[in-house]
């Protein structure tokens, strides 16, 4: 009888079979939020970006999307944020696949370079501003997450930026979502000061946390609100910044 498989593997072989419906199956779960995933895709880096401004950190010029699935955050990372260099990085070769056919590209003089592998070895040490993650870290087992971390930690340059984004467990509506999407169902979340202390202990210096997407479509003429509640742990999502010494 052959081995079984160990839990890392066993999450990417379930990505590598839900790349080619990735998007369906996320927005399968999405639909009572009356979005699509491109609102978030582009709502996280945006609220990033005016994070990034309120602690008066530059914005960077080559990132790292850890756990990046069929790419979706590849065209705000680089039009928002203005990255000339983008890598995403996704252990399931079936998602890369399928983020290199959507979104790869060879880059020139007035777009930025995009490409995407599932080596992360092979990424060089410290080549990188920023490190992006968004929803990774609860599809990872808990035994591996700190050893996740110091493959980021060893990316990032000194003085390079990790945002880390997860799903809020404060929120009932997250789980709720979550238990309908095929591939978060059996994921194991974070709280919030479970994953500053895991990444904080990685080595990486803690600069702040906030929370973001409380309304529903139904309610965005309450959306200008949110920037003011943000401390409050309210939204769906948290993010948490962090700064390499």
């Amino acid at each position: 009888m052959p081995p079984e498989p160990s839990p890392a593997k066993a999450r990417q072989e379930e990505f590598d079979e839900f790349a080619g419906d990735y998007d369906a199956a996320l927005n399968k779960g999405l639909k009572f939020t009356g979005e699509k995933k491109e609102y978030y895709a582009e709502g996280r880096v945006r609220w990033l970006q005016q994070r990034l401004a309120h602690l008066k950190l530059g914005l960077p010029k080559i990132c790292l999307d850890y756990g990046c699935g069929t790419g979706t955050s590849a065209p705000q990372l680089t039009s928002v944020l203005g990255i000339n260099e983008y890598l995403g990085f996704d252990p399931s070769t079936e998602s890369v696949t399928e983020a290199t056919r959507t979104h790869g590209q060879d880059g020139g003089k007035d777009s930025a370079r995009i490409s995407f592998t599932h080596d992360l070895a092979g990424i060089p040490s410290s080549s990188v501003d920023m490190a992006f993650c968004n929803g990774v870290f609860h599809h990872i087992p808990p035994a591996e997450r700190a050893g996740c971390v110091q493959e980021i930690v060893r990316i990032l340059k000194p003085g390079g930026v990790f945002a880390f984004w997860e799903n809020n467990p404060w929120n009932p509506i997250v789980r709720l979502l979550m238990h309908l999407v095929p591939f978060d169902r059996d994921a194991i979340m974070l709280w919030p000061l479970e994953a500053k202390k895991l990444v904080s202990t990685g080595g990486l210096t803690f600069l702040d946390r906030t929370y973001y997407f409380i309304y529903p479509s139904s309610l965005a003429f309450l959306r200008p609100t949110e920037p003011a509640l943000s401390g409050l742990p309210l939204g769906g999502q948290y993010l948490l910044v962090f700064q390499k010494p």
